[in-house]
């Protein structure tokens, strides 16, 4: 499909894609939309969604239209758009126009910004397609739109490309689809801004990617906040943010483990009353590793907002040993019980070991760069069966991803 292509005037070009420029993704909250699309008098509800061609997509537009057999009866206008050229921020407005015979008009202004919108377009239908012509405004900027050809889509075409899923599970049977310490809250736009303040100060990670407010959201007229917490703190903060005011749901999601690399044992061995003995746990994890990877173990701390390990290693690096050069070695790992709940199993998940070499010999030193990352070929730098060796000495089971079962 292609439609409403655009020649600017006195616009900027990111208006002109702001205007009229769609999203690939569909929105997932859209316009109160009717159930459905006709009936037995002829009435029928169409939609213009895939509005391309323009400075990549960075706005989304939905035209809804009502139509009572081939004559247009009603129209919405609904376009979010960033604010400003490059900006993650997203303004939006939802226009009614009125129709008088091929003409389309009305005004409004933007949710965010309160700037005042004007749109009046031309609206002609040739054959199956239809074209748009004429000019929308935004505050002082004017978009002159000249755009043919534009296919619609029925009610029930438009409904099946929505999606909603949120990716928050309130309860969990367990963490093998969802992560111990990766949290989520959609709260509605409204109480956003007192719900990020409550955070300050806490120990909490919010992912920098939730503050920005798309359209989705503006559509939804809520936001979803990603946090990353200590899991064994996660149920009570939990429990806690679906009281506040404006929290429509809360519950886990994806996050930072990956099951390959987990770990599955009993409990009762690393508890000290209703808590983990981290200390005894982590010096067991490092003294495994120890072996696996040929390294002295330097440090072993947890993150006290977010509950991650992080074992540090040391071990001479064998590829030029004349030079005495030092590989360190970091490893990220997170403990946490199996499910949410009383439980007497406990996960460990440990991370692929990351390692930097340096001249670390007395007297003077050689620099070194490393221009390599995990590899152009994507895999992960050898752990020397460090897992397997883990299970064993933790007495553990790992999963199964072909049966989807601990093993």
């Amino acid at each position: 499909m292609r439609a409403l292509l655009v020649c600017p005037t006195v616009v900027p070009a990111f208006v002109l894609a702001a205007l009229l420029a769609t999203s690939p993704h569909p929105a997932s909250a859209q316009m109160k939309l009717s159930p459905k699309a006709t009936t037995p008098g002829g009435t029928e509800t169409r939609y213009f969604t895939s509005i391309d061609g323009l400075m990549d997509g960075n706005a989304d537009v939905i035209l809804k239209e009502t139509r009572q057999g081939k004559t247009l009866t009603a129209a919405v206008l609904d376009v979010c758009y960033p604010v400003a050229k490059n900006s993650d921020r997203k303004d939006r407005f939802v226009v009614n126009l009125q129709v008088a015979g091929q003409n389309l008009t009305g005004t409004t202004q933007s949710m965010s910004e309160k700037a005042p919108v004007s749109v009046k377009l031309l609206r002609k239908q040739n054959g199956d397609t239809f074209e748009f012509r004429g000019q929308i405004s935004i505050g002082q900027m004017v978009t002159e739109v000249t755009s043919p050809d534009n296919s619609d889509l029925s009610e029930r075409e438009f409904q099946d490309n929505q999606t909603s899923d949120d990716g928050i599970t309130a309860q969990p049977k367990d963490f093998t689809d969802v992560s111990p310490e990766a949290i989520a809250v959609k709260v509605k736009l409204d109480a956003a801004t007192d719900f990020l303040k409550s955070l300050k100060g806490q120990d909490v990670e919010v992912a920098l990617t939730s503050l920005t407010v798309g359209c989705d959201a503006l559509r939804a007229g809520e936001q979803t906040i990603n946090m990353s917490v200590d899991p064994e703190r996660a149920g009570a903060l939990l429990a806690k943010f679906k009281a506040m005011p404006g929290v429509t749901a809360a519950g886990w999601t994806a996050g930072l483990t990956e099951m390959d690399r987990t770990i599955r044992f009993t409990a009762a061995d690393w508890r000290e009353g209703d808590k983990i003995n981290r200390t005894k746990l982590s010096t067991t994890v490092a003294n495994v590793l120890s072996r696996t990877l040929a390294a002295k173990p330097v440090s072993q701390s947890f993150n006290p907002a977010t509950g991650k390990l992080k074992l540090v290693f040391k071990r001479p690096n064998p590829d030029f040993p004349a030079l005495e050069l030092t590989d360190t070695i970091e490893v990220a790992g997170l403990v946490s019980p199996d499910k949410p709940g009383t439980t007497d199993k406990l996960m460990l998940w440990i991370g692929s070991p990351v390692t930097t070499t340096a001249d670390e010999s007395s007297g003077a030193k050689l620099n070194l760069s490393d221009g390599t990352s995990i590899d152009e070929e994507g895999e992960l730098p050898d752990d020397n069966g460090s897992i397997d060796a883990l299970a064993k000495e933790l007495k553990g089971q790992r999963w199964d991803a072909d049966k989807s079962v601990w093993k």
